[in-house]
């Protein structure tokens, strides 16, 4: 048995799509609320973290709600053409709202551009958990792993696209000193992305068909189900597996407090301890990002021959020990130094080891049917932690020590390594002795 790499970047087109969205997201709207709306950074803080509170809901709810559908083209495919869809328009609402605001501002207009902003960031919720349950549904569950890798390295095309079109359709060499920027050129182009790569999808994905051949490929492998009957005829975890999946989704959560209060607070944290500006904090979560993206293909490999659990197990001692160094690193030196270049490097390829094997983890322990529904799950641990650990650390830096960000975020990491190791399934079905060989001998 092997992976279809073919077909799964395939399927990595659609979380190609909506990373795309979302670095533009990220680094266009926080401008347009603070430069056209002049909005104060509370405002415009919050609105920017409403995607992750409606995340809180929307992902779980859609995720579950796309197990349950059923038409001609799947039940994810709905979702993720009709999310793509709407969002399309609505976000090409944005810069024209945006414009006419600058010409001409108006209370109904910033009503208005909030509206839009809400339905949209609805609209991208809507498809997320479907979007990535594509992968499991069609993908054997001990090629997950590497499927994930290849599906993350997806989503890493898609923010670089962005950041290039960017660079070269906004340089500063032609913004600089501008009253106004008219990002609708960037919107456009997004929007195009996001579209194609859709379209890709759907006309070379055949989701029910593909989607069939794997559930009956899990039912010649019943050893792959944790699931038990209950003597209805339906099929729930067992309480040792409820346990493990407990234990997984507070990993979870603790590893992305951690590893996401750095990602939040880096360039404040520089500037306060350091006194470094925004280069050289952008230049080592750039490394970071870099680590990770040539990391993806062989964590993947790596996790089908020693197993995801120890993988991530080793992601989060060497993620441990990365955030201790760097408290040492730079609380010790008031530049940023390449020593600190290479921890940041290493954080990339510790935050890969987790990362690609959690999702595969979660949706291991679920029957065929319900994996939007555990996906959601992952979602909802994940986002959690993204809403909580931004004001939790900002609050303890505020009223403690900038000095506290790094040993608050080892702390939390070093905590999932604790819960994880009260996880006892969710692994892969591969012969751990002979790697993928075992694969074979399963489809023989």
């Amino acid at each position: 048995m092997k992976l279809n790499n073919k077909r799964t970047v395939l399927v990595g087109l659609a979380f190609l799509s909506i990373c795309a969205f979302w670095q533009m997201y990220d680094n266009i709207v926080p401008l347009i609320l603070t430069n056209t709306f002049h909005m104060n950074e509370t405002l415009s803080g919050a609105i920017m973290a409403a995607d992750n509170v409606l995340a809180l809901f929307l992902l779980p709810f859609f995720g579950s709600l796309s197990d349950k559908t059923s038409t001609p083209i799947g039940k994810r495919m709905p979702y993720i053409l009709f999310g793509t869809g709407l969002a399309v328009i609505l976000m090409n609402l944005l810069p024209l709202l945006d414009n006419s605001y600058y010409a001409q501002p108006s209370g109904a207009k910033l009503v208005l551009f909030v509206v839009t902003l809400g339905l949209l960031l609805v609209a991208m919720g809507s498809y997320r958990s479907p979007a990535v349950a594509l992968m499991p549904d069609v993908t054997p569950k001990p090629l997950r792993s590497k499927a994930n890798a290849i599906i993350n390295l997806m989503g890493a095309v898609g923010g670089i696209l962005y950041l290039g079109i960017a660079a070269v359709a906004y340089p500063n060499s032609k913004t600089a000193g501008m009253d106004h920027i008219n990002y609708q050129l960037l919107f456009v182009v997004v929007s195009s992305i996001m579209f194609v790569s859709v379209a890709v999808l759907f006309l070379t994905v055949k989701e029910p068909k593909l989607a069939q051949e794997n559930l009956e490929l899990e039912a010649a492998h019943p050893d792959w189900n944790l699931a038990e009957d209950d003597g209805s005829g339906s099929q729930v975890l067992p309480p040792q597996v409820k346990r493990s999946l407990g234990f997984l989704l507070a990993s979870i959560a603790l590893w992305f407090i951690g590893y996401n209060g750095v990602t939040t607070w880096f360039t404040t944290y520089v500037s306060a301890v350091m006194g470094q500006g925004l280069g050289g904090a952008s230049t080592c979560l750039l490394i970071a990002t870099a680590g990770a993206i040539v990391s993806y293909i062989p964590i993947g490999a790596l996790a089908s021959r020693i197993g995801r659990k120890k993988t991530i197990q080793a992601g989060i001692l060497l993620l441990c020990s990365c955030f201790a160094l760097g408290y040492v690193l730079t609380t010790t030196s008031s530049t940023i130094t390449v020593p600190m270049f290479i921890v940041f490097l290493l954080v990339g390829l510790a935050w890969a080891a987790i990362n690609v094997n959690s999702l595969p983890m979660v949706v291991e322990m679920c029957k065929g049917s319900d994996v939007g529904k555990f996906t959601g799950y992952y979602y909802t641990a994940s986002m959690s932690a993204q809403v909580v650990t931004p004001m939790l650390a900002g609050f303890l830096m505020r009223n403690i020590s900038y000095k506290i960000l790094f040993p608050y975020a080892a702390f939390f990491v070093a905590m999932s390594f604790l819960t994880m190791t009260m996880v006892r399934h969710g692994d892969s079905k591969a012969d751990r002795k002979k790697g993928l060989e075992a694969f074979e001998e399963l489809d023989s």
